[in-house]
């Protein structure tokens, strides 16, 4: 089963592609930027289209996203909910299922501990994925976490199941 994670924003989203599986392999990281000088619609338009190449190109099938936990101003809430909205529907238009994950849920699956700092997720995915350096940007970092939350989450579904 192939996850992809994504940590929304407007101008950086980072993406996160894992294969489930013991161990669990990434496959490809990275960040969609789009430029300052983009209008607002052009900016979810490149993600949108961005996103779904992302999806035609590794077949996931499931997307995990970030959600918004709390916010400090709704200057930069809303962007992020429309980003976010734009990917929800690239997945929506593939007929892929969506598990949304807040930041502590993320942490705890990947370190242990709600509030650890990016440097320790870093760390962390690193030595989950077996990479040979922690993932940078932090955005690309995040969404490999969010794909390795989402990975946690489905085996614990499985064991609660029997499956």
């Amino acid at each position: 089963m192939i996850i992809l994670g994504i940590d929304p924003g407007t101008a950086t989203t980072g993406y996160g592609i894992i294969k489930r599986g013991k161990p669990l392999r990434c496959l490809e990281y990275g960040v969609i930027k789009t430029e300052t000088s983009f209008t607002d619609a052009e900016r979810l338009k490149k993600i949108n289209k961005e996103v779904a190449g992302i999806i035609k190109k590794h077949g996931p099938s499931i997307i995990a996203v970030e959600s918004l936990y709390f916010f400090k101003n709704l200057k930069t809430a809303m962007p992020v909910s429309q980003a976010k909205g734009v990917i929800l529907l690239a997945a929506a238009q593939k007929n892929l299922p969506i598990r949304e994950f807040t930041p502590p849920q993320v942490k705890m699956a990947v370190v242990g501990y709600g509030k650890a700092d990016k440097n320790q997720v870093q760390k962390m995915i690193k030595l989950i994925l077996k990479l040979d350096k922690e993932p940078k940007p932090d955005d690309a970092a995040d969404a490999l976490a969010v794909a390795v939350c989402c990975a946690s989450h489905l085996d614990a579904d499985e064991r609660l199941l029997g499956s």
